[in-house]
């Protein structure tokens, strides 16, 4: 039997492994993945997704040939009579078809709906799934063929307020260091990052140098996995991200344990800052001594400001910091610790966002967000995020969506309204591997190559683009060949005929951070990658002499923090008055939707469903079931099991969302960040009901 080891790089998280696949070239299939020895981001490990997560690419439920629904046809007599000869009955729901015919039958209802609601009528959201060259196109064809400005990608639903807050004080939206730069720190804050579930290979460094040095703090509303090899420990009320940011600052200033030298070669409005930090009440640490239960963060958030203050120190944070009303905020809150201490543009302190999707950095990059081009540049025109979209829907203003690898139907908040946005909806059409919820709402379906199965560029959470390889072959489109069709269709002029001239195309057009790197550079470097912004060579540590601004200074944007949430109810009653507060995340098992992972059983069978994680010193306070309903104002969840443990405090909860029959995103509203929409997932309050 022949065998085969490629290298390329893992579909899963922003982290971004390095992987050798070990291939059957005879039957066309993956047999093992492992990491490299000396893999330069794996460190020669994978975690579970990355090593058993491969099953997804032979299953039969894979989208092998385009679908048409019978519905769609239904409405679009003349749509159907054009191609009817080449429709195969699938089931009561879909007919399947070539390519050519379902592009065909797209472009003719696109252009329809263009020519009776015009240009704006339209909206592509997705992009972070495949790589930059489709992301790149993607945006393209929103702006360019269809000159729309509506464009986003799923960095709405977690790190937008990371780019928001970072671009606002430092410039840019980016990590500023390797990971390795972990091993040259001397002290390390995590905060609003379950890390060893949701970037394993990255906590693998930091329990490394937790283990050695004794040098780390994780700050978190339940107790976490990394807490166990952590210095400091300090566990939350829900919703005080920027209370207990902007109470370290107030210490770091009170007892001047800043960078005076830092500060004033390198920052502007520190003086103004200051005397507004100082004048905050909600600044002083021994504010908690009046919020009960968490009493003990008078005395244990100084000592965590100190340390971080007196080291060269690094701050990893996570959608617990950005998926709140005030997320961007608490970004900038985080940058301001680093601009008050020097902690930044040097080997080993910095600001490092743990990025969830495996080419979001990427995605972004290439311009899939409305308020941005390619390379941060500001487009023609700033399209609607999201949420606006699914307003715009239902006001009868969209009328069509193309949808690439984001399952908008399962990820998003406020499920009952997008459930009432899309069933508006003149036309959808989706990219996919997999029947998701997205596509089973929608009106043409193309089954696409994943990552295992194509060539391009990903850019993982440190900046580092990795050219990836196909493991097996596919006789699949990727997905910039159906935008190239789609535009063809329509009379456009898109005559790609490789990745790599899509990706030369980018490195033109997004040259401030690409222009350096070749295929045939990535190509030799592929084990290392290479860091943006890439000219002759690549830059592993961001702001080594001025920050991205205008004018290389870092700025200070001050945000007070208002309490709510659980914070208000403790303050103003002592306790939390009925109900539960919820905050969800990741497992290490499953991934988002879970649509790949899912599929292998290896992985599956650890977590097959989502389960509710609830206080032990809550338990009377349950009906006596295994299973329970949870609502909130805004809807309610599925019957899920209940865990009862020690390592969530009273009156909180936690779960995943990883399975669509959950229904959890059906208990968020809309409330959102206030600067970027992206949806308040870590904290809704809820009440129990029996199953």
């Amino acid at each position: 039997m022949d065998h085969l080891e490629i290298e390329s790089v893992c579909t899963y998280c922003g982290v971004g492994c390095d992987i050798v696949a070990e291939v059957d070239e005879a039957a066309n299939a993956v047999t093992r993945i492992r990491a490299d020895k000396d893999g330069v981001v794996s460190q020669g490990k994978l975690c579970i997704k990355g090593k058993y997560g491969f099953d997804f690419l032979n299953t039969r439920e894979r989208l092998r040939e385009p679908r048409i629904a019978r519905r769609f046809l239904e409405r679009n007599p003349h749509i159907a009579s054009n191609i009817e000869g080449s429709l195969e009955p699938l089931d009561d729901t879909w007919y399947k078809t070539d390519l050519v015919t379902a592009v065909t039958a797209a472009a003719m209802k696109l252009q329809e709906i263009r020519k009776a609601h015009g240009d704006e009528s339209f909206c592509a959201i997705g992009g972070a799934r495949t790589s930059c060259e489709s992301a790149y196109l993607f945006q393209k064809f929103c702006r360019d063929s269809m000159n729309s400005p509506h464009v986003d990608n799923c960095a709405r639903v977690c790190h937008s307020p990371s780019l928001k807050g970072m671009r606002a004080t430092i410039g840019e939206g980016a990590a500023t260091n390797p990971y390795n730069d972990i091993y040259e720190a001397e002290f390390i804050l995590v905060i609003g990052s379950n890390t060893t579930e949701a970037h394993p290979i990255v906590a693998n460094r930091i329990i490394d140098a937790a283990r050695l040095n004794d040098n780390v703090a994780v700050i978190d509303v339940r107790e976490i996995k990394l807490m166990k090899y952590a210095k400091h420990r300090a566990i939350i009320p829900f919703e005080a991200n920027l209370l207990v940011l902007n109470m370290m600052a107030r210490v770091i200033l009170e007892e001047e344990l800043y960078d005076e030298k830092f500060v004033k070669a390198r920052t502007t409005g520190f003086e103004s800052y200051r005397e507004a930090i100082l004048n905050d009440p909600y600044t002083d640490p021994l504010f908690f001594r009046s919020v009960p239960g968490y009493e003990h963060l008078a005395v244990k958030i100084p000592v965590i400001a100190r340390e971080y203050a007196l080291k060269k120190s690094m701050i990893f944070w996570g959608l617990g910091i950005t998926e709140h009303v005030d997320g961007s905020y608490a970004v900038m809150a985080i940058t301001h610790l680093a601009l008050l201490t020097g902690n930044i543009g040097k080997t080993g302190a910095g600001l490092m966002p743990l990025r969830g999707q495996n080419n979001v950095q990427g995605a972004c990059d290439m311009g899939c967000l409305p308020y941005y081009a390619p390379d941060y540049q500001k487009p023609e025109k700033i399209g609607l995020m999201t949420p606006q979209l699914i307003d715009a829907m239902l006001e009868g203003k969209i009328k069509a969506m193309l949808n690439m690898g984001e399952d908008i139907a399962h990820i998003h908040p406020n499920q009952n309204k997008i459930d009432r946005a899309l069933k508006k909806l003149d036309f959808i059409m989706v990219q996919e591997l997999f029947m998701t919820e997205i596509a089973k709402r929608a009106d043409i379906v193309v089954g696409v190559r994943s990552a295992y199965e194509k060539e391009g560029v990903y850019v993982n959470a440190m900046r580092r683009l990795h050219l990836s390889q196909p493991l097996v072959k596919s006789d699949l489109p990727d997905d910039w060949e159906v935008l190239k069709m789609l535009d063809n269709a329509m009379g456009g002029s898109y005559d790609y005929r490789s990745s790599e001239e899509v990706w030369n195309e980018v490195r033109e057009v997004a040259h401030r951070r690409f222009s350096g790197a070749s295929y045939m550079r990535l190509k030799r470097h592929r084990k290392r990658g290479l860091q943006w912004p890439v000219y002759i060579e690549d830059t592993p540590v961001l702001h080594l002499l001025d920050f991205r601004t205008e004018d290389g200074l870092g700025r200070y944007i001050y945000h007070p923090y208002e309490p709510r949430g659980q914070v208000a109810e403790l303050l103003e009653k002592g306790r939390v008055d009925e109900g539960f507060y919820l905050t969800t995340g990741r497992t290490l098992a499953q991934y988002n939707n879970a649509a790949q992972t899912k599929r292998s059983e290896k992985l599956n069978h650890r977590y097959d469903e989502d389960i509710l994680l609830a206080s032990e010193a809550d338990r009377e306070r349950f009906p006596g079931t295994d299973y329970v309903i949870l609502q909130s104002e805004w809807g309610e969840s599925a019957p899920l099991r209940v865990k009862f443990t020690e390592k969530v405090v009273p009156d909180t909860l936690f779960t995943t969302f990883h399975h669509a029959a959950s229904n959890i995103n059906r208990l968020f509203g809309d409330a959102a960040d206030e600067l970027i929409l992206t949806a308040a997932f870590k904290s809704v309050k809820v009440r129990v009901l029996p199953a």
